[in-house]
């Protein structure tokens, strides 16, 4: 067996220096990679080999990709080559289309772990009207709100934990809680960055629907991705243009919507609903779990399953469970069972759950009709009136924009202000949420969300969520189901002694 390491990130800082001292390199591209790998299922010789004739000759290797990729269709080769993307200055609601790719990863600036500054972004399609005057002095008010509440909430915090203030060294924690509140006052229109790491595949789809997008910061931020990644990769980026498919189907469905829909929308009586799941699942999961221990057919599995008596079925699920630490994920087989939730939360809390990417998450836009969330020590210090006056004045621009600049509108609303969501997420993907975002180091708004998607999957599904929970609660409920705690393992570190884990 031989593995060899055929390359890895490297920040282009150092790239231009390898040049400078070299002078100028083709062959510093990813696309010697997929144009290497493309060629593994035809080619005799071995892949280092490959890999070789690929960097020697560029120009071919482009060739090869365009006619893999564009003649034979084979764009999976183009998810060998990686890019790692510095996006600066770009607003908050500008960065949930950005993170709704599944297969890419991103790094984003806390607003609850840094001290906003007043920078934001003007939509270009206000600039020049008769609402740029009154976009920017209604930013002006929130972010002086911001510095308002965090002062008075950070003088509060300190004193509710006097212990921990004693402590210097606690004192980022506190103030991060002051942030975290202070923050739901801030616009959608706020600047922040991202660090995103994207294969070609994945860009090529990004590209194609930000040029079809109708907002325009959301265009000019493809065209600037593109522009730096055009002359470094020609042959895997092909399809990057606009197209019908993103540019005509929801505008369709919206003038469909209108036609078909004449009732009034339901006033809002819950945040989280469950409004569908897989009925038979506790069977299905069971089934699922004794198909792949044995050589028998599903369908047998799932006669077996159904004429077992209930204490039968909890063992099957104890077993599975059984070995499990509070950081290894469910079993595969839980992916069979899946739960559909409508929910209404703040653009501060999709901000989090949006990173659930392996559910299926649809929104719709911004509503101010929905209400808005206000942090509990809002209250507590007194500042409820003071933060409703400044979220009613931002809904109130919010209503004149949209009646004639609609995509400018949301940049106005703020972190408190709310959307439905459709999140569609199976069992094993559920179990992970709720370990993450019901863990009490969680945000409180993501862990009142979570909270109340796992009580509802508990109810609809006993035996199938018998885990599920928060991570820190993971021992208390492990020892609820076996009477012990989990056996934990010694982990060695690299350079340390060996801990408990």
């Amino acid at each position: 067996m031989q593995v060899h390491l055929a390359g890895y990130n490297v920040d282009s800082a150092v790239l231009k220096e390898i040049e400078a001292q070299t002078g100028k390199r083709d062959d510093l591209t990813p696309e010697v990679l997929s144009a290497a790998y493309a060629r593994i299922s035809r080619d005799p010789r071995s892949i280092t080999e490959i890999r070789k004739s690929a960097r020697e000759e560029v120009e071919r290797t482009r060739k090869s990709n365009s006619t893999i990729i564009f003649k034979m269709g084979h764009h999976s080769v183009a998810e060998h080559a990686v890019f790692n993307l510095d996006i600066l200055g770009v607003s908050r609601l500008a960065m949930e289309e950005l993170e709704k790719f599944r297969l890419c990863s991103y790094t984003e600036k806390s607003q609850r772990y840094i001290t906003l500054d007043n920078d934001f972004v003007i939509p270009e399609e206000i600039k020049g009207t008769k609402f740029e005057k009154e976009f920017t002095k209604m930013i002006a008010e929130q972010n002086q709100a911001y510095f308002t509440l965090f002062e008075k909430l950070k003088d509060y915090v300190f004193k509710k934990h006097a212990s921990l203030a004693k402590d210097p060294k606690q004192h980022n924690l506190l103030e991060g809680w002051a942030k975290e509140d202070a923050r739901y006052i801030t616009a959608l229109a706020t600047e922040s960055q991202v660090g995103m790491t994207i294969n070609a595949r994945n860009l090529e789809l990004l590209l194609r629907r930000f040029a079809s997008h109708p907002q325009a910061e959301i265009k000019n931020i493809g065209r600037a991705i593109y522009e730096q990644i055009a002359d470094v990769s020609p042959s895997i980026v092909i399809f990057h243009e606009a197209n019908d498919r993103d540019l005509k189907t929801y505008p369709e469905l919206n003038k469909l919507a209108a036609k078909t829909i004449k009732e009034p929308p339901q006033t809002l009586k819950k945040e989280v609903s469950l409004v569908e799941f897989t009925k038979d699942g506790e069977n299905i999961i069971a089934a699922s779990l004794l198909h792949n221990s044995t050589d028998l057919p599903y369908e047998q599995c799932k006669n077996v399953v159904q004429n077992l008596s209930s204490a039968e079925k909890k063992k099957i699920f104890k077993t599975s469970w059984k070995n499990l630490q509070f950081y290894d994920s469910m079993l595969r087989e839980f992916e069979y069972v899946n739960l559909t939730y409508n929910i209404a939360l703040s653009s501060a809390c999709f901000g989090q759950l949006k990173r659930h990417r392996m559910s299926t998450i649809t929104t719709q836009a911004y509503n101010p009709a929905l209400g808005i969330t206000i942090p509990e020590a809002i209250k507590n210090i007194g500042m409820e009136k003071y933060f409703k006056k400044i979220t009613d004045k931002s809904a109130e621009l919010h209503n004149r924009i949209k009646e004639k600049i609609p995509q400018a509108a949301p940049y106005i609303l703020t972190n408190a202000h709310r959307k439905r969501v459709l999140i569609r997420t199976n069992a094993r993907e559920l179990y992970h949420i709720s370990r993450l975002r019901e863990d009490s180091h969680a945000q409180w708004d993501i862990q009142n969300i979570s909270r109340e998607m796992t009580k509802l999957a508990k109810k609809a599904l006993p035996m199938v969520f018998g885990l599920i929970g928060g991570k820190d609660r993971y021992n208390e409920i492990y020892q609820n189901i076996f009477g012990e705690f989990p056996k934990v393992k010694e982990v060695a570190l690299p350079g340390a002694r060996k801990i408990k884990k």
